[in-house]
């Protein structure tokens, strides 16, 4: 930090160039990340609520009314009539709250000291992160065929240890939905708790069965699901960060309940203390502002993209790693390797992310690439080929 005190107009024109290095997602060159441009009206409305606190909610009544909201028509989305839960940084917090919840739930009710979390390899590289936190073993299931997670490896992972069993339902690299209803039945039947990551599929796929998809049932409607972690700030066209987590029960909230006897609330089940409540405003007002039909429509148009770009593709000769069941679609090409076809990719402007299980040039059809940034990807992809 200087001594003396910069000029606002200067300070904001260095910030300007700055900003240049940064990719813009209007560009429609940012292919690989799963989230988007926030809507302007959630920015507008993000930016009234950036001196909220959600952390001593006594304070913020109005905002934390707001979360509440956001939480109950999640809810009323994934079919529970009532919802507990917060909205966070995203879904890594998310997840991370899942897991604590189903380990100290196990501990209480169960006795269990060290236990184990099956996941299948597919998993977000957050429920890492939660089990080294949390001190709990990762047990990895297998992937079928079809690259979703594998029901008798999962019967076959499961132990007197086994404190939770995740699944997914939009999987990271190919947007894929796990076979939750059979998990769902197997979690239940063996009393342990079922969590399902639909960070990224959350916000899409009730809207798409909505507008006639044949997608698979991954909610509260199946009674073994304990909580479901959904991201507005994806599919749901929030500001970052808004991160949802939703769970059946409050005594899962209750089982992660520390005591904060200064703040207006006695106790904090949340795993920040601090929590910005312009994320919870933003979410309650585009939602609103959306409704179903909205959300319904903008599901289907990535969709349609997604199916464009599916076509080019094949049309160009390139091999398509699996048909798409949400907006993600991965590739590669016939002859060259992976990651060297990534950065041939990159040397021309575009953002891929490589997935690994396979490996593939993976491309998340976000809001903020048109159908111009495709007939712009695929020209590039024929001079290449």
């Amino acid at each position: 930090m200087q001594d003396e005190p910069i000029d606002k107009e200067d300070i904001l024109k260095k910030l300007s160039e700055i900003k240049k290095l940064d990719y813009n997602y209007a560009d429609g060159r940012i292919l690989g990340s799963m989230c988007t441009e926030a809507h302007p009206f959630a920015k507008e409305v993000y930016c009234k609520f950036l001196d909220t606190n959600l952390g001593d909610p006594g304070l913020f009544k109005g905002t934390k009314y707001l979360e509440d909201e956001v939480i109950k028509s999640i809810g009323n989305l994934l079919s529970l009539d009532k919802a507990y839960g917060n909205i966070v940084t995203g879904g890594t917090e998310a997840n991370l709250m899942a897991i604590r919840a189903a380990r100290n739930h196990a501990r209480k009710y169960k006795g269990i000291v060290d236990g184990e979390i099956i996941v299948p390899i597919s998993a977000h590289f957050s429920f890492k992160k939660a089990a080294d936190m949390l001190n709990l073993k990762i047990v990895e299931a297998d992937l079928d065929d079809n690259y979703r997670i594998d029901v008798e490896s999962v019967k076959d992972k499961i132990t007197d240890k086994t404190v939770a069993i995740v699944a997914i339902a939009g999987t990271t690299e190919l947007g894929l939905i796990d076979p939750i209803e059979e998990i769902s039945r197997i979690a239940h039947e063996n009393n342990i708790y079922f969590h399902v990551d639909a960070a990224f599929g959350g916000f899409s796929i009730p809207f798409l069965r909505q507008a006639g998809y044949d997608l698979p049932v991954f909610d509260f409607s199946l009674e073994g699901v304990c909580s479901i972690t959904v991201d507005p700030h994806k599919m749901g066209l929030a500001p970052i960060p808004a991160g949802g987590i939703i769970f059946r029960k409050e005594e899962y909230l209750q089982v992660m309940a520390v005591d904060s006897p200064y703040l207006t609330v006695k106790t904090q089940s949340t795993i920040v203390g601090t929590r910005i409540g312009a994320a919870s405003a933003a979410t309650y007002a585009i939602m609103c502002y959306f409704g179903k039909k909205g959300y319904s429509q903008l599901a289907c148009e990535v969709m349609d993209n997604t199916y464009l770009l599916k076509e080019g593709l094949e049309n160009l000769g390139y091999d398509v790693v699996c048909e798409p069941e949400l907006n993600i679609l991965a590739f590669n090409h016939p002859e060259i390797e992976t990651h060297e076809f990534a950065e041939k990719l990159e040397k021309l402007g575009w953002k891929v992310s490589v997935a690994k299980c396979p490996i593939a040039i993976r491309v998340v059809l976000m809001n903020h690439i048109k159908k111009s940034h495709i007939k712009e990807l695929l020209e590039d992809l024929e001079k290449i080929y």
